[in-house]
């Protein structure tokens, strides 16, 4: 097993590279990595929509195949986030937005919200928006059903009563 976080960043690049070219773009993509994921981005290019897909199923497939060439060359470090003209990201900051008026409504109401169908990278980010919030969010359903419910946390009311539990406590001694 290659144990190297180096050689797995350029050899999943090279692979990204080659695997662009069959396309007929021969470009240079962007390789860095975040503790254990290798991060790949392709620059803007005139085959973006191509490349990215309807709801960036492509750029997910493209990334599963740069994992799985990873994984067959022993390499340890296979995490792999393949993003193409910012795409990903961009997405994210828009689902963010949406996220918060879920969020703020949740709070409001203190009533659940199941949100729409997402895929595992989307239901990331309301995840972690979800916690940064303080609600409590969760996945149910299975395949492309899979979904976030969001609740108002547990133990997250104010507590009712300002009295010093240390105060009383000598009191009653």
């Amino acid at each position: 097993m290659n144990e190297s976080m180096d050689d797995a960043v350029l050899y999943a690049k090279k692979y990204l590279e080659d695997l662009l070219s069959f396309f007929g773009l021969n470009t240079d993509v962007h390789a860095s990595n975040d503790e254990e994921v290798i991060q790949l981005a392709v620059p803007s290019t005139y085959l973006n929509a191509f490349l990215i897909g309807q709801r960036g199923d492509t750029v997910r497939s493209l990334q599963f195949l740069v994992m799985s060439a990873l994984k067959n060359k022993g390499y340890r470090y296979s995490r792999v986030n393949v993003d193409v003209a910012d795409y990903k990201k961009q997405r994210a900051d828009r689902l963010r937005e949406k996220a918060e008026a879920w969020v703020k409504k949740v709070r409001d109401s203190s009533e659940p919200m199941d949100l729409q169908p997402m895929n595992a990278a989307d239901r990331r980010v309301v995840h972690q928006l979800a916690a940064e919030y303080g609600l409590s969010s969760e996945s149910a359903g299975e395949g492309r059903d899979r979904h976030i419910v969001l609740k108002v946390a547990s133990g997250a009311e104010p507590a009712t009563t300002t009295e010093d539990p240390v105060a009383s406590t000598e009191e009653a001694l």
